[in-house]
This record gives C-alpha cells, sequence and structure tokens, in this order.
C-alpha cells in the first residue's frame, strides 16, 4: 500500500498511521483534536484537524486520490458509521475501520467496509505492515525489528532447489516453510524446488524481508 488516509488518531489510530509511514507509505492523519494533531504532525506525511464526519472536508482534503482508509474511531459508532459512509460515497478503493465489539463490526460490513478490526484481537503494527506491501499476505510481528511473513514465491527463485537460492547468507531470511495448494511443508529439505503459485513463509529482520520483496 502506497498511501492511506487514517481518520480518528486515538492509541491505534496514532500506531498505525506512525508504523505505516516507518514503512514508506504516504499517509495524511486526520482528527478534530488539535492536541491529538499535534502529537503526531511530524511523524506522518501530513496531519489535519478536519472532521471526518463531513464529507465535504474530506473531499477538500483530497482523501479520493489515496488508495486505502482506516476509519480508527472505535468508541462511538455513529461517528464511524458516517465517516465509512462519507469514505464510500467518495470512491475509496479500500476501507479499513475499527470496531469496539462484534456487534460494531458488522454493521460497518454492512456498510460496506473492507476489513473491520477489533483492536483487542488485531495488532495494529501487523495490519500496517500488511498494507504497506502488496505482496505480504500475512505478517506476525515478533519484535520491533522482527517479523514472520507469509508472502508468494518471487519469479527469480521458482524452480530452484533452497540449497541453490541459499537465502539464509545471502537475504538473512530462513524459510520456515511452504505452502503448496492444500498442502503445507514445515521445514524444507535443501534439495526443496520452490514452483509457481508457491506461498513461502519466511521469518527475518525488516531489512532483510523488504529486500526479499523487491527481487
Amino acid at each position: 500500500m502506497e498511501s492511506c488516509v487514517v481518520v480518528g488518531l486515538g492509541r491505534f489510530g496514532k500506531e498505525v498511521a506512525r508504523r505505516l509511514c516507518e514503512l514508506g507509505c504516504e499517509v495524511l492523519a486526520i482528527d478534530n483534536h488539535s492536541e491529538l494533531v499535534q502529537q503526531i504532525s511530524n511523524e506522518v506525511t501530513q496531519a489535519v484537524v478536519a472532521d471526518g464526519k463531513d464529507k465535504d472536508v474530506l473531499r477538500a482534503l483530497g482523501v479520493r486520490d489515496f488508495e486505502c482508509a482506516i476509519v480508527a474511531i472505535g468508541d462511538n459508532l455513529a461517528d464511524s458509521v458516517l465517516v465509512t459512509m462519507n469514505l464510500k460515497e467518495l470512491g475509496l478503493g479500500r476501507i479499513i475501520c475499527k470496531a469496539s465489539n462484534e456487534t460494531h463490526r458488522q454493521v460497518l460490513k454492512k456498510l460496506g467496509a473492507d476489513q473491520v478490526v477489533i483492536p483487542e484481537q488485531e495488532n495494529a503494527s501487523r495490519l500496517a505492515r500488511s498494507l504497506a506491501s502488496r505482496n505480504v499476505l500475512d505478517y506476525i510481528e515478533l519484535s520491533e525489528d522482527y517479523g514472520i511473513v507469509e508472502v508468494p514465491a518471487p519469479g527469480p527463485w521458482l524452480d530452484k532447489s533452497l540449497i541453490e537460492l541459499n537465502v539464509r547468507a545471502k537475504l538473512g531470511v530462513n524459510i520456515l516453510a511452504v505452502r503448496r495448494g492444500g498442502e503445507i511443508t514445515v521445514s524444507p529439505s535443501a534439495d526443496f524446488r520452490i514452483l509457481q503459485d508457491d506461498v513461502l513463509v519466511v521469518l527475518g529482520d525488516t531489512a532483510a524481508i523488504n529486500a526479499m520483496q523487491k527481487l
């Protein structure tokens, strides 16, 4: 994901906005509380004091030009519903919402939210990391610097064995498992050959994982 709007800068919204920007995304952060906007203004591309419930304001900010919007207003059902409706009407391609409970989640899904997360069940950093890369299918953060990603096999790796690729020495990543169709091979052997449509479960630090995704 290259550009994202985050509406609502509570704890969850701030963390997602910060992590997305750290990962190289263009981030527009919006909240109607000036103190919250000021807190994050130096950590994102742009931070604006604005009311996301006002569709004309969102239009003036150019939110329709962003690839994704995250509605991080989970403590007020009416507000999150109105913001989500505004974003849908403005034509945002992907809308992800925060919810406070399962009922809230169902309401937002019915309004057309593409994904709804409950922060107690979802990790903000994990969400940001998955959005920041077009290739990452899933991400599990182990620490600030290390994680496990699930990614499609890179093109240059196809039809090559793990011993030929030698990714641990060359890139500093470890292939923990390979998913092929409905089967999963855990700790694949050195002669295991990577094929088209394989999905790899890879362990590594942020720099190594980013380098692998650029192959």
